[in-house]
């Protein structure tokens, strides 16, 4: 409601969303984890917030950064990001590889996290 956000074919589209899953989402029906990816971007808040009302927790807003409207600021602490990013390719690794053991898993994710953070990304 404070983002003026109304269920019609308008944004539905800005958010990339069919005007139904739009609807489900509004009827608080489950949908698909991308599209609640979709809606956190729509919404303003943090990937992962829209999840994490549905499991009782707030939502973490972001905001646009004064040099480049298209760069959010979260509002998550660093090592959240951190986590929440090693969390995610861990899970990833654990899908698509054999072989690895957890140590190598968390290593591999302890890298890469070290180098978003080196690049400026996270």
């Amino acid at each position: 409601m404070e983002l003026g956000l109304a269920l019609d074919d308008a944004n539905a589209k800005v958010g990339g969303m069919a005007k139904h899953t739009w609807r489900r989402v509004e009827l608080g029906e489950p949908v698909r984890d991308l599209s609640y990816a979709k809606l956190d971007k729509l919404l303003r808040w943090a990937p992962g917030s829209s999840l994490a009302v549905l499991a009782g927790d707030a939502a973490v807003p972001v905001e646009a950064s004064g040099a480049d409207p298209d760069v959010l600021i979260s509002r998550l602490p660093r090592e959240a990001i951190d986590e929440e990013a090693r969390d995610v390719i861990q899970l990833a690794t654990i899908a698509t590889t054999r072989g690895l053991t957890s140590d190598e898993i968390r290593a591999l994710s302890d890298r890469v996290v070290h180098d978003l953070r080196e690049r400026g990304i996270i």
